[in-house]
C-alpha cells in the first residue's frame, strides 16, 4: 500500500490495516478548490497536517464543505519536494492514545502543497491566482513565533527583511514579505475582503501578524513599491481582519515505533526524512488525541464551518483568556520546566519525566500552586480541568514520543510568556515571594545553557536564537565552582526582553541565583529538585 491517490484505491487493504479513508471524492474536491479557493495555509509542518488540515477533512467527510486547503511553505521547501509531492499531498494521521492503541486516518483535504516564493514561478503563479480569487476567505499560519519577527533582539531589521523592503514585492523572501506581496496582488485584483489568521502558539498572535505585515506594506507604499491605498486597505479590519487564536495539540517528531508499525502493516515508504534545514518530518504525523483551537470570529468574507469541526469561535477577550490560561499556566510553563530539567538529568521522553516524583512535584507546584491562583478563567474551558488533563493524562502518556530536547528549543523566546506573565500577576497582587517552582525552573534553564549535565558530562544544547549570546554571558561560570557564578547572572536577570520584567528588582533574583549555584556541583540539579519537592 502506498500513500498516493492511486494507492488509496485499494480501500480494502487500507481498512484491514485500520486506516480510515476519506469519504468524499478527492478529485472533485481538488477541482473545486482550484476553481474557487477558500483557504490557504502557510506553514506546511506537522501541526498543520495533523490538526488543522484534519478539521477541513472532517467537514469534507460530513458533507459540510466541498473545497479543501492549499498548503504554502515559506521556509523549508524540501518539505514540499519530499513529503507533499511524492504522496500527492496526503498525510497519514496516527493518534496516540494513552492505552497504547492508535487511530489511523488519511487526511486528504490538501488540494496541493506550494513553495511560497517568487523563485518558484509555477507555484508562485498558482498562489497569486489563489489570492486574487474573490472566494478566498481565510489565510492561516503556523510558522512559529519566529516567523513573524522582522527584527533581532537589538531592534534591528534582519538583513533579509531589509532587502525585501528595498527590493519590493517581486523579490519577497521573508514570510511576512511574501504575505504582504500576495495581499498587494489581492488589492490590485479588486480589494476583496479576507481574514489572516495566525494559529501559532504565541500570545496575541493576530497582533504580531498584523504588525509585521502592516510595517512592510507601509514601507513599500512610502517607497513607491506598492500602490497608494494599499496600507489603508490592509489596515481596515472590516476588509482585512487579523483574528487572534489559541491552539493546543502536541505533535512530536515522527517516532520510530510508528514507522515500524505502519511498515509491518504493509504501508510503504513511511520513513522520516531530515531536510538540510533540520526539519525532521515523515509522510505520517503522530500526535496526542486532545486538541483545542479557539479563534476570534471575525471573517469579513465568510469562513469554513469550523465550529462544526470542534473549533471554538468566540470573541477576542475569550481567546486571550484561553491563550493565557494555556501558555502562562496550564501547559507551556510545565513543558519548559520539564524540558530543561529533563535534559540536565539525561531524560529523553517527557512521559518518563512524569514518572520522576521530583519532576512531577515541580510541575504540579508550578501549575496548581503558582499559576492557577492568578489564571484568568476563559469561561469556555475550565482551567483546573484543563490542567488536570495535562498533568494526569497528556504529559504522562507513555506512547507520546515527545522529548525534552525538542521542547527545549528556543526557550529564550518562550520564557517571558511562560513564566513572565505569572510573575507579573504575582507582582501586581503582592504575592511574588510565594513563587518557588518558577524561579527554580529559570535557574535550571540558565544551568542548562552551560551544556553540562547533572553528572558533569558535556551535553548538547538545543537550538535557540539567543544561545550564543547567553552562553557568552555565562562563560565565566565553571561547573564544580559555585563561587564562579558570583555576579554573573545579574545582567541576564535584569533583561526584561527575556523575562518580561527586571527580575533583579524582585525577590526572585536571589532565589534563582541560589538555585543556580546549588546546581553547579555533581548531583546538584537532583538535590535542588528534591528540596523543592519537600517544600
Amino acid at each position: 500500500m502506498k500513500l498516493t491517490n492511486e494507492g488509496l484505491k485499494n480501500r480494502e487493504a487500507w481498512e484491514e490495516a485500520g486506516v480510515a479513508l476519506p469519504l468524499y471524492d478527492r478529485e472533485q474536491m481538488i477541482r473545486e478548490t482550484k476553481a474557487e479557493p477558500i483557504w490557504v495555509h502557510f506553514g506546511a509542518g506537522n501541526i498543520f497536517r495533523g490538526f488543522i488540515a484534519g478539521l477541513q477533512n472532517r467537514l469534507l467527510n460530513q458533507g459540510l464543505a466541498k473545497r479543501g486547503i492549499f498548503a504554502a511553505e515559506t521556509f523549508d521547501f524540501e518539505i514540499i519536494d519530499k513529503i507533499y509531492k511524492p504522496y500527492d499531498s496526503l498525510t497519514l494521521m496516527v493518534s496516540l492514545k494513552p492505552d497504547g492503541t492508535t487511530d489511523r486516518e488519511v487526511i486528504a483535504s490538501l488540494a496541493d502543497g506550494l513553495k511560497a516564493s517568487p523563485d518558484f514561478s509555477e507555484d508562485w503563479n498558482q498562489l497569486l491566482g489563489v489570492f486574487e480569487a474573490p472566494s478566498l476567505q481565510m489565510v492561516s499560519f503556523t510558522i512559529t513565533e519566529k516567523g513573524y519577527a522582522l527584527r533581532d533582539l537589538r531592534g534591528e531589521l534582519f538583513p533579509v527583511v531589509q532587502k525585501d523592503m528595498k527590493e519590493g514585492p517581486d523579490h519577497a523572501r521573508h514570510a511576512m514579505s511574501v504575505v504582504a506581496a500576495l495581499m498587494l496582488h489581492r488589492f490590485r485584483a479588486g480589494k476583496k475582503p479576507v481574514a489572516l489568521v495566525s494559529m501559532d502558539n504565541c500570545s496575541h498572535n493576530g497582533e504580531k501578524l498584523r504588525g509585521a505585515v502592516l510595517e512592510i506594506a507601509e514601507t513599500w507604499e512610502k517607497a513607491g513599491l506598492a500602490d497608494t491605498g494599499f496600507l489603508a486597505w490592509i489596515s481596515d479590519e472590516k476588509q482585512v481582519s487579523f483574528p487572534w487564536s489559541m491552539i493546543d495539540k502536541i505533535t512530536p517528531r515522527p517516532a520510530e515505533v510508528i514507522t515500524r508499525a505502519l511498515t509491518e502493516d504493509g504501508i510503504e515508504d513511511m520513513a522520516p526524512v531530515q531536510t538540510e534545514k533540520h526539519t525532521y518530518i515523515a509522510p505520517f504525523v503522530n500526535a496526542e488525541v486532545p486538541q483545542y483551537l479557539v479563534i476570534e470570529d471575525r471573517f469579513p468574507n465568510g469562513r469554513p464551518a469550523l465550529d462544526q469541526a470542534g473549533v471554538y469561535l468566540t470573541d477576542r477577550e475569550t481567546v486571550n483568556k484561553t491563550e493565557r490560561m494555556k501558555v502562562t499556566t496550564c501547559l507551556n510553563p510545565l513543558h519548559t520546566a520539564l524540558a530543561v530539567c529533563g535534559c540536565l538529568l539525561g531524560d529523553t521522553l517527557i512521559a518518563d519525566e512524569m514518572k520522576d516524583p521530583d519532576l512531577k512535584a515541580l510541575v504540579e507546584r508550578i501549575g496548581y500552586r503558582e499559576g492557577l491562583p492568578v489564571v484568568t478563567d476563559p469561561g469556555i474551558l475550565s482551567p483546573e480541568a484543563f490542567l488536570r488533563e495535562v498533568l494526569e493524562a497528556r504529559l504522562p502518556n507513555v506512547f507520546m514520543p515527545d522529548t525534552p530536547q525538542r521542547i527545549a528549543c528556543d526557550t529564550s523566546q518562550k520564557v517571558p510568556i511562560r513564566f513572565g506573565e505569572t510573575i507579573k500577576s504575582r507582582l501586581a497582587d503582592g504575592t511574588v515571594d510565594e513563587l518557588e517552582g518558577i524561579p527554580l525552573a529559570i535557574a535550571a534553564w540558565l544551568r542548562y545553557l552551560l551544556a553540562v549535565d547533572d553528572e558533569g558530562k558535556p551535553m548538547e544544547v538545543s537550538p535557540d536564537p539567543m544561545k550564543e549570546e547567553l552562553q557568552k554571558a555565562l562563560s565565566a561560570v565553571r561547573f564544580g565552582d559555585p563561587e564562579s557564578a558570583e555576579g554573573v547572572l545579574e545582567p541576564i536577570l535584569s533583561n526584561p526582553v527575556i523575562f518580561a520584567v527586571d527580575l533583579t528588582k524582585t525577590p526572585l533574583a536571589k532565589k534563582i541565583q541560589a538555585a543556580f549555584r546549588e546546581m553547579l556541583t555533581v548531583g546538584g540539579v537532583r538535590k535542588t529538585l528534591k528540596r523543592m519537592a519537600r517544600a
